[in-house]
Parts: C-alpha cells; sequence; structure tokens
C-alpha cells in the first residue's frame, strides 16, 4: 500500500488499497488484481467488472455489508469519493441529535444510504424516479437487514425533485444530492469517449449509467437550479440542503439566486480526490 490520495481526515482510504486484505473478503476480486508499472497491487480501472468487484471488496472489509448486487448497466460508483461525501456532511452536521438524511437519486446501488448508516448510524430515505433502481436498491437494503434505516420513495415527476417526495410530516437534518452532469446522453457519451481514451484503452468501459443517473435537460446546472427553488418550498422541513458540484462555475449563480429566495447561509465545501477537485455546496434557510 502507499498513500496516492487525499480524502476527507476520516477516510479509511487514505493510505490506499489493501489488496491482500480485499481479496480474503471477496474471492471474486483476485483474478482482476495486477502488478502495475511501480510493481504495486492494483486493478485495471478501464475494466468494469473489475471496479465492481474492487468496489464491493471496499464495502464488505471495510462498512458491513454483507452482499451488494445491482444491474451491471447502472453505474458502480467508487466507494471511496462517495464515503467523503458522507464524511464533510458529518462536518457539517456537528451537534445534530437522531440524523435523517433525504438522498435524492439514491440509484441502484443505494450507496449513500449504505456508506451514512454504517459509518455514523444516520437514518435515510433514498428517492429515484426509476423504478427498477428502486427494485435493486430495496434488495440491497432486504439483503443487509437495513430496512429499519433506510426507506425508499420513488419520484413519479420527472420534473421534480422534492415536490412529491417531502411530505408535510416530514423533517430531515440535511439532504444530499450527487445530481447528472450532462445535458443529453450524446455528451453523457462523448465524455464516456474522452474518459476511455484517458485510460488509454478503446476496449471495454467503466462507465455504465442510465439515463437518469447520468444527464438531465438542461445539464447540471439546470437540475441545481430547479433543486434550489424547490428547496424554497420546504424550509422548515429541512435545516442543510446539500448537493456536489462538479462545475465551479454553477456555484456563484446558485449562490446569487439562493439569496434572492432566502437563504441565510450558504458554504461551498472543498473535495481534494487525487487529482480531481470537486465540491459540496450548502445552504439553508435557517439562522
Amino acid at each position: 500500500m502507499k498513500k496516492t490520495t487525499n480524502f476527507h481526515p476520516n477516510s479509511i482510504h487514505n493510505s490506499g488499497y489493501d489488496f491482500q486484505k480485499l481479496i480474503k473478503v471477496n474471492a471474486a476480486l483476485e483474478a482482476f488484481v495486477i502488478e502495475n508499472e511501480y510493481e504495486n497491487l492494483s486493478i485495471d480501472f478501464s475494466d468494469p467488472k473489475a471496479v465492481k468487484e474492487l468496489n464491493r471488496s471496499l464495502l464488505f472489509a471495510d462498512y458491513s455489508i454483507k452482499t451488494w448486487e445491482f444491474p451491471d448497466e447502472n453505474l458502480c460508483p467508487p466507494i471511496p469519493g462517495r464515503v467523503d461525501y458522507i464524511h464533510h456532511l458529518h462536518d457539517l452536521l456537528q451537534g445534530e441529535k437522531n440524523i435523517n438524511i433525504l438522498d435524492i437519486g439514491t440509484g441502484a446501488t443505494c450507496i449513500y444510504p449504505l456508506l451514512g448508516v454504517s459509518v455514523y448510524d444516520w437514518s435515510f430515505v433514498g428517492t429515484d424516479i426509476d423504478l427498477d433502481s428502486l427494485d435493486s436498491a430495496q434488495d440491497i437494503i432486504d439483503d443487509n437487514g437495513l430496512d429499519s434505516k433506510i426507506k425508499l420513495r420513488q419520484q413519479f415527476d420527472e420534473n421534480d425533485i422534492l415536490k412529491g417526495i417531502i411530505e408535510p410530516e416530514d423533517l430531515f437534518t440535511a439532504i444530499m444530492c450527487n445530481p447528472p452532469f450532462y445535458k443529453s446522453a450524446e455528451e453523457a457519451r462523448g465524455a464516456n469517449r474522452r474518459k476511455t481514451r484517458n485510460l488509454g484503452t478503446n476496449a471495454v468501459r467503466n462507465f455504465a449509467g442510465n439515463n437518469n443517473e447520468l444527464w438531465y435537460v438542461g445539464g447540471e446546472k439546470a437540475f441545481l437550479h430547479n433543486y434550489l427553488y424547490q428547496s424554497s418550498l420546504f424550509k422548515e422541513q429541512c435545516k442543510w440542503f446539500t448537493s456536489l458540484v462538479s462545475k465551479k462555475e454553477n456555484v456563484e449563480s446558485l449562490q446569487k439566486s439562493g439569496k434572492k429566495l432566502g437563504v441565510q447561509e450558504f458554504k461551498i465545501i472543498p473535495m481534494h480526490q487525487g487529482n480531481k477537485v470537486t465540491r459540496i455546496v450548502a445552504w439553508s434557510y435557517q439562522n
């Protein structure tokens, strides 16, 4: 192992991957482990099967997950990056008790609820517009005995994010969201081709994902502004509204629009993961 990352200080992944440990909890990973040019154990990150087995192994080894099955066409989330959001959200919520999180777009993997329950024992409501994804997520919840901690709801209107989901009696400590980045299926395919070239292969790609996971009409900016507007309709029912934002130019317009809607506090939380820099934005209507 060697340190190659710059995750949140609470992350157990800052020291890299212990492949011997990971193989012990998931023998299927061994077939994909190779020695890289630096004579360290690794995998081919352009191989979707290898990536899926690596992340499954991390859940088994470090997060008390017993089984994690989902269709190959769905995105396979990188566990270290996903748990970083959880750690930063924990920092934001210091002092809060009985934390209840709404996860927008929980997906077939149910990844944020799984991590949040494992690391901080939070309770979750996960939402998605895709029924097949919710079915997959529910199977994961049931198989891991987490039904008392994670509930799922379907969003029936693709134009809505919070409307149709938040009920009058709901109170959430925070909402989290990893929004679609792209404006169209073609833009998403173009990005996938660039990523494949950057990994030095034209073979299989590790960039699956169905439409609602990858793109939204108007792209990330449109999604975020819709989310921001709808947050103003539920300002008394949630303390913090948060989202990942991949494009830094979207942050300023979000902050300006937030002031017009009565946002009292707006935070930008940087996330540094190797060479990748992204950020979480968080806003609250409460003092």
